[in-house]
Order: structure tokens, then sequence, then C-alpha cells
């Protein structure tokens, strides 16, 4: 018979006060005890403020699923700019053919031909 033991959730506010007393001097190892929390998590926790600040500890696990949808959109925009260049060097490549493939221009001294 396995036990479960569910995941604790902290508040942010929870995780800035532990970092606090960290930053106030007191020694990690010590926060961590009196906490009941893995000294890992309480940096991972520093790490997290110092990296995103007041955007920290957002959500349930989705608080920075904004920069993966920016990651996502500057992918698809550096698609377009690739996809726009070819097709700017195919219609040059048009049209370089299609005037190639025209007839001179004006080239009888008479003038027109008409009956």
């Amino acid at each position: 018979m396995s036990v479960t033991r569910n995941r604790r959730q902290f508040t942010k506010e929870f995780k800035v006060r532990v970092i606090r007393e960290v930053e106030a001097g007191k020694p990690l190892a010590q926060v961590a005890r009196e906490n009941e929390i893995h000294p890992n998590c309480i940096a991972k926790w520093r790490t997290q403020l110092s990296v995103y600040g007041a955007e920290a500890f957002q959500g349930n696990g989705n608080a920075y699923t904004h920069e993966a949808k920016v990651a996502e959109l500057e992918r698809i925009i550096g698609q377009y700019a690739a996809e726009n260049a070819l097709l700017k060097r195919a219609l040059k490549s048009l049209e370089t053919d299609r005037l190639n493939a025209l007839p001179p221009r004006g080239g009888s001294k008479g003038g027109s031909e008409k009956k």
C-alpha cells in the first residue's frame, strides 16, 4: 500500500516572506528548517523573484505562459520574415525572366505599319 502525499501550495506572500528572511541575513538552512521547506525550494524561489520581480508566483504553474506565448509569436514572425524574403527573391527572379523574354521595344524606324 502506497501513501500518496499532496503537494503543498504556498502563497506568494509566504514565499516572499521566506525570501526576505534569508536576505535579511538569517541562514538559509535555518529558514528552511523553521518553515519545513527544502533549502533548494527557497533558492528556486529567490531566483524566480529576482528574474520575474512582481510577476513571480502569479498562479498555479501557469505563471510564465506569457513568455511561452511571446516565444511562439516570435518564432512565427521569424517564419513569416523568411517566407517574405523567399517570395521577394522569387518575384524579382520572375520579373527578370519576364523582361528578358519580351521583344525589344521600338526597334523599327519606319513608324507604324497601319493599312
